[in-house]
This record gives C-alpha cells, structure tokens and sequence, in this order.
C-alpha cells in the first residue's frame, strides 16, 4: 500500500494569518490535531499541532526561565519563545518546513518518518502540491480494514508445513528440534525454547503464512541453566 491509498484527500487547512484562536477552534470542531498551513497560492507553508498550542501566556502555561538560564540558551531562542507563546497568528507558532511524503511512497517510509520525526501527520505530496493527509489514524484504519489474503490454490497442508519449515529456518530465534504437523489447515508445533518471547514470535510467523486456520502451540520451555522443563501453556491447560 501506498500513501495515496489511505491519505485523507479533503483536508482542512488555515492560512499563516489565521489567528491562534481560529486555529484552536478548527481542530476542536473537526476533531483533528492538526492542520497544514498554506499560502494564498495553495503553497504549504507549515503545519500548526496541538503542540504548538500548548505553551501559552493565556492559559498561564508559558515557560518560566531564569535570566541566567536566557543567557545560557542565547537571546534568539529566548525571543523565539516569547513569539511562540504570545503570537496572535498561525504563523508565529507553526512549524515551518515540515516532513512530507511523496504520494507513490509505501508505507513503511511513512511510518519510518513518523517515527524519526515523531510526527502524528504528514502531509503527502505530488510535486509541489499537496494532494492529501497522511496520518495514524489513517494508518489504523488501514489495518482494521485489512483482509486476508486471497486463497492460495498451492495452500495445501504439504506447502504449508514446507513454508513454515522454511521461513522459522530463516530466525535466529528458531526452535530447537522444531517440527510441525499440519492438517486441514490446522497447525501443531513442537520442540523446545530457551527464551519464552520465541514461542509469541513463532505462533505469529505461523499465523501468517498462508492456509493457516488454526495454530497449536506444543512447544516446551527449557531453563538453558537448571534444565527445568515447563510444558506449554496450552498442553498445561489441556491436562489441568
């Protein structure tokens, strides 16, 4: 998937001259936390947040610096922050050149990005003009949208066991001795672990390969220094 698959198309923007106030009141009212800022040419010029919003000498939440420490951050940080807090319009409190993606880039740059930048948003972009808004929860929606995979016609029992075989072969964290017993779509595995976290780790590598209906999990803890053997949670339960 792409960014243009899932972005927000219509979006709601302000301009640099739209007041702070306006501003606040547009994501309250749409429910979003946050707009891009464009230009009277249609240009993105920034992107103003919740956070940008929230140092403020209205609402008493302004920083609180002693003289000594202004002159330790410099006298251009110390006024960069008297605008931000006190500025009346959008474009004293945006962010300026803010991190887009182009609309053709998959997904896992834009989440990449989101993460590097820690950024709920970016805007996506065609050229120099922006085409939509990419965000979490559009990503959200994309998984909860999500559905299986088309049948594959090679899915049968023998392919799946072999593709399992193959792909937990490829793991470090692969089990010892591991087998795996398939029938009619329902998966069995066996063999020992020595770091309880392989055991999630295997069940979703299963859960993923195609064909899979159901998956069992018989795999055996193993103390790597007392030797203590703990049977898995499910045949636990089962004998209990």
């Amino acid at each position: 998937m792409r960014a243009h698959q899932i972005m927000t198309k219509h979006v709601i923007g302000v301009t640099p001259h739209t007041t702070v106030q306006d501003a606040a009141n547009i994501m309250l009212r749409c429910h979003v936390s946050g707009l891009p800022v464009l230009d009277e040419n249609g240009v993105l010029r920034g992107m103003v947040s919740e956070g940008d919003l929230l140092r403020r000498v209205e609402i008493g939440t302004g920083r609180k610096r002693s003289a000594w420490l202004e002159l330790l951050t410099g006298i251009g940080r110390a006024a960069d922050d008297f605008v931000h807090e006190r500025g009346r319009k959008v474009e004293d409190v945006m962010a300026t050149n803010p991190i887009t993606v182009d609309e053709q880039a998959p997904l896992d740059e834009v989440v990449h990005l989101m993460e590097v930048h820690a950024v709920k948003r970016l805007p996506v972009m065609s050229g120099r003009a922006m085409v939509g808004i990419v965000s979490r929860a559009d990503i959200l929606r994309a998984v909860a949208s999500m559905a299986r995979e088309i049948p594959d016609p090679t899915a049968d029992d023998n392919h799946i066991r072999e593709r399992i075989k193959r792909q937990i072969n490829m793991t470090a964290w692969r089990p010892a001795g591991f087998q795996v017993w398939v029938r009619n779509g329902i998966v069995h595995l066996h063999g020992l672990i020595f770091d309880d976290r392989t055991r999630q780790a295997t069940i979703v590598l299963v859960e993923n390969v195609p064909g899979v209906k159901e998956v069992h999990d018989h795999l055996c803890f193993v103390d790597g220094y007392s030797g203590y053997y703990v049977e898995s949670p499910e045949d636990v339960q089962a004998v209990s």
